[in-house]
């Protein structure tokens, strides 16, 4: 009577290596299952180890989880070009479009792994070792990772290795015997057991980490100075025109946290010092018992180019960053700060911008209520007149004065400027997109040059005269103003264009220019069908 490997040898001359390698018939099909079942096995064990990753995390109190760590990383290390055209493809949602990238890539690599461990589990390990070992690096290299901030995914590289390995032992005996019923059935058990206990361990992950659900509770609970009831000037009255205030969950984020640090306001500090007389600690209750103010601001985005929607009109509420500096008294041979966020972030403000009239703030507040935790909640700064990238600091935890030839803020090694004034520019935003009819026709927009202010805007058609728009009141130089223009249509297609002058008469820059190093210029222009 034959053995079962004595059966598998007559059935596969020369061993089950080399029958299932003529790819026919029962031998390919089994092959291709067992391939599949591999790379399932690493999938869930790549899974686990996220699962297990995520509640280390939550123990430790670190954002720092693996994909957090590889994403951040790879948000810190990508050139200039590249942050741009993510910006273009997929707007705000860059971050998304990142962490889903990631996990498409590690499930990948995962499943590859998941294969080569059915035959050689020193391969499949490999592979899981050298993903776990990027992200323990690269959490290693974050400012905000602390001490522990790499166990997470020390402990998801470790967990995904066991996982991987009671995988592998399952699929073994299915190599040489495809259909053995008891060792299908165990696989099944397996994997069903490991997708379970990965969600479990995965919720349990989100319970630990109850910061977020504290920092909600604490944003919810918390009692802020109310703005005066200020009306909005007169606007423009066209469908699709832009509203003078944008609704917070409307206001464009960007920034490089990939993980939206959680901070109680009873944790927030704020230390000031530096190139200071004397040393300053805030908590978020001495801020609240200064004088408050609340202040009209629009911000931009550097990356906005010609046209886009990277802006943003709101009531901000706090208190002058002026009063808090004064207090720790610069140095005379001062001319920066370096401003902090939790998450590591930096940014370089010429000091001069935070001591003039121009009323720079430490925001806890956006149209009237607290900041929304993805806009920098506890506590923000908001500098009018200048781009995001070297002055809205979000999650702010840290002020140094210091010198501009002293540091590099986290964008200037990257390809951008190091002063960041924001250039006069205008946009169409009515009609685009939609046919019209031949007749009257609004053409609607804003127009912004953030602490100069707008005196006028023109608009053409197809390459015409200009022709003079009529402008919104005027609420001030730091915001934008909203402009109209009542177009006598003809049928055709049609090209307009949009043009702003500052309060000194200078028209805005005619040439294109992409937003890296210093914003950019340019007309917008957008094409009409008009029936």
């Amino acid at each position: 009577m034959k053995q079962p490997a004595d059966e598998a040898r007559t059935k596969f001359p020369g061993g089950p290596g080399l029958g299932e390698a003529g790819g026919g018939g029962t031998a390919g099909r089994s092959r291709q299952v067992t391939r599949w079942r591999g790379a399932l096995g690493g999938v869930l064990a790549a899974m686990a180890g996220l699962a297990a990753g995520s509640v280390a995390a939550g123990l430790l109190g670190t954002s720092q989880t693996p994909v957090v760590a590889i994403g951040s990383a790879f948000i810190d290390r990508v050139p200039p070009w590249l942050k741009d055209l993510a910006i273009s493809w997929f707007g705000t949602h860059d971050k998304t479009a990142l962490r889903t990238g990631i996990l498409v890539v590690l499930l990948l690599l995962a499943a590859l792994g998941g294969v080569l461990a059915v035959r050689r589990y020193w391969a499949g390990a490999l592979i899981v070792v050298v993903l776990a070992g990027s992200a323990v690096v690269a959490a290693m290299t974050r400012a905000d990772a602390g001490q522990t901030g790499f166990l997470p995914s020390a402990v998801a590289g470790i967990t995904a290795l066991l996982v991987l390995r009671l995988f592998s032992k399952r699929l073994e005996p299915l190599i040489d015997f495809p259909e053995d019923g008891t060792s299908r059935r165990g696989f099944l058990q397996l994997s069903a057991g490991v997708a379970l206990g990965s969600a479990a361990v995965g919720l349990l992950g989100r319970v630990v980490s109850g910061n977020r659900a504290a920092v909600a509770d604490a944003r919810k609970d918390l009692q802020l100075p109310q703005p005066p009831t200020l009306d909005p000037p007169a606007g423009v009255q066209a469908e699709g025109a832009t509203p003078w205030a944008t609704p917070n969950d409307d206001f464009y984020r960007i920034d490089t946290a990939l993980s939206v640090p959680q901070i109680l306001p009873s944790d927030w500090k704020l230390r000031i010092h530096g190139m200071v007389d004397r040393e300053l600690q805030f908590s978020f209750d001495d801020l609240l018992k200064r004088q408050v103010v609340h202040k009209w601001v629009t911000l931009t985005c550097v990356s906005n180019e010609v046209g886009g929607d990277l802006i943003g009109n709101a009531l901000w509420s706090g208190v002058l960053l002026k009063d808090l500096l004064e207090e720790a008294g610069p140095s005379r041979d001062a001319d920066a700060i370096q401003s902090m966020s939790k998450d590591g972030f930096t940014a370089g403000t010429p000091l001069s911008t935070l001591l003039d009239d121009r009323q720079a703030m430490l925001a806890f507040a956006m149209n009237g209520q607290p900041l929304p935790v993805e806009h920098g909640f506890p506590v923000r700064i908001v500098v009018p007149g200048l781009y995001g990238y070297v002055s809205a600091t979000k999650w702010l935890v840290d002020i140094e004065v210091t010198r501009f030839d002293q540091f590099e803020a986290y964008w200037t090694p990257r390809g951008w400027s190091e002063l960041g004034p924001i250039k006069l520019s205008s946009r169409i935003d009515v009609p685009f997109g939609k046919k019209v009819t031949a007749g009257p026709v609004t053409v609607a927009g804003v127009a912004w040059d953030q602490h100069v202010g707008v005196s006028k805007v023109e608009v053409r058609v197809d390459g015409g005269p200009w022709q003079q728009a009529t402008l919104a009141t005027d609420a001030s130089i730091d915001t934008w103003r909203q402009w109209h223009w009542t177009w006598d249509a003809s049928r055709g297609t049609h090209l307009l264009q949009v043009r702003a002058f500052d309060d000194k008469g200078n028209a805005q820059i005619e040439a294109s220019a992409p937003p890296a190093p210093n914003g950019s210029t340019g007309l917008h222009t957008v094409s009409v069908k008009v029936d």
